[in-house]
């Protein structure tokens, strides 16, 4: 099943092409279903994320639409960034427990949840289903 959604930008750079006929598909998610920005997760780990994951849709770049989740590695992105960028999405921050300083910048900058990378991966379907479900 896809829903149609109306895509009125760069038009004018297809000739013949009427406006009102342009129309871009994407998936309909069942409900349950999240769209979850991975922020800073180097590809091994988002690998890894993808399976534990397997149920939801995962991203690595924004897409049109905003993400239910953002899920961030605080030793590869800048939190406060992250926190002023997506002030109403829940924010789900990770990092080693050896890297207690990346930890505690995610909690100031406001992320919703910080977790110890392990803690993440013994957990990744119970901490999205928390933070998505409030």
């Amino acid at each position: 099943m896809a829903v149609r959604v109306a895509f009125r930008r760069s038009v004018g750079l297809i000739q013949g092409v009427s406006p009102h006929s342009l129309e871009v598909t994407r998936p309909c998610y069942p409900a349950g279903v999240a769209k979850i920005l991975l922020a800073g997760v180097d590809p091994p780990f988002v690998r890894k994320l993808s399976e534990l994951l397997a149920g939801h849709q995962l991203t690595s770049t924004e897409s049109i639409e905003a993400p239910d989740l953002v899920v961030a590695d605080v030793t590869r992105i800048e939190p406060g960034e992250i926190s002023d960028a997506y002030p109403e999405t829940p924010i789900l921050g990770y990092a080693s427990h050896a890297d207690p300083s990346s930890l505690r910048a995610a909690r100031e900058a406001g992320f919703d949840l910080v977790v110890d990378r392990s803690v993440l991966i013994e957990n990744a379907a119970d901490l999205v289903s928390e933070l998505i479900l409030g």
